[in-house]
């Protein structure tokens, strides 16, 4: 889900919003209380489904071009926000945005397009949910970062939620490369956001993520054209590729940033939870995707994870 580029977002310090934004977006007090919890909702529902996009566009595009056309869609959405933090990048950062462009975004979506294909769309949405926890665990790798007993813990449980979801099957066949694909795809997710967080602190997070995209989709585009499909391409796939583009790259950034800068990132970044629910429930509603007891158990064991790897110790 998605699409995408929040876990790496919510690490990033996010400077105080200039006056005209906190009057747009004014720090919760008693009479907007209810709004966050709707947005946060209804970004979850966003995200959770990309995957079911993901899965309905996957096999008439492929996982390169379905991928090229929202990485595409979602950059002209949140091109203004590159244009407007332009000044903030130099040439040393381009280097590095490319680097980062393909291992925190072209790689990881193209995995879970691939997954998309091979599996049920709660499969991935399960999956993506590790990036929370491959996020601390990668800041210990890479840069020595403490790690709590909490979070140990936490990834212990979420690498068995991972292996009891690899055990499980879908009309007679295992599931378990689709939950590779999203497993290695959210561990992707935790090296980018720590490399963004040690190298392009000093820019701001939307035109981070607009700038990925942008490189993202050049990266993608040889791969893209050469493996563009012969066959007509059917209107309910091509919406669904809009709906990646627009709706889940570039509109679910735009208003995950509004919850940043009133919430904070640390609150903002609660709708991990929320995704893979989001994402078994349209595939169930839309696709007829059964919940599996294996699904079922995976997806508690990956959450709960997550949730004691965020607690904070006292």
């Amino acid at each position: 889900m998605l699409p995408a580029l929040r876990q790496r977002l919510w690490r990033l310090p996010i400077a105080e919003p200039p006056s005209g934004l906190r009057k747009q977006w004014p720090i919760a007090n008693h009479e907007n209380r209810w709004i966050t919890p709707v947005e946060l909702g209804l970004l979850g529902a966003i995200w959770g489904a990309s995957f079911l996009f993901m899965r309905i566009a996957a096999k008439d595009f492929g996982s390169f071009a379905l991928v090229e056309v929202r990485l595409v869609l979602g950059a002209l959405v949140l091109l203004p926000f590159l244009l407007r933090g332009r000044h903030s990048i130099t040439k040393t950062h381009w280097w590095k945005l490319i680097g980062i462009a393909a291992v925190n975004t072209a790689i990881p979506f193209t995995l879970f397009a691939w997954a998309a294909q091979r599996a049920p769309a709660g499969i991935g949405a399960i999956t993506n949910g590790m990036a929370v926890m491959f996020t601390a665990l990668m800041a210990f790798v890479l840069y020595g970062e403490r790690i709590s007993s909490r979070r140990v813990i936490g990834l212990l449980l979420g690498f068995v939620g991972v292996a009891v979801l690899a055990s499980g099957k879908t009309q007679g066949e295992s599931v378990w490369p689709a939950a590779l694909a999203g497993t290695i795809a959210a561990l992707m997710y935790g090296v980018g956001g720590n490399w963004i967080r040690h190298h392009l602190s000093g820019i701001p997070p939307s035109a981070v993520a607009a700038a990925t995209l942008v490189w993202s989709s050049m990266l993608q585009a040889p791969l893209a054209f050469a493996t563009w499909p012969s066959t007509p391409i059917p209107t309910l796939s091509w919406i669904c590729a809009a709906a990646l583009g627009v709706v889940c790259s570039g509109i679910a950034y735009l208003l995950y940033y509004r919850l940043i800068f009133r919430i904070g990132a640390p609150r903002a970044a609660t709708v991990t939870y929320l995704v893979p629910l989001f994402g078994v429930i349209w595939a169930w509603l839309f696709l007829s995707e059964p919940l599996t007891l294996t699904m079922a158990i995976a997806g508690a064991l990956i959450l709960s994870g997550v949730a004691l790897s965020q607690q904070r110790a006292k």
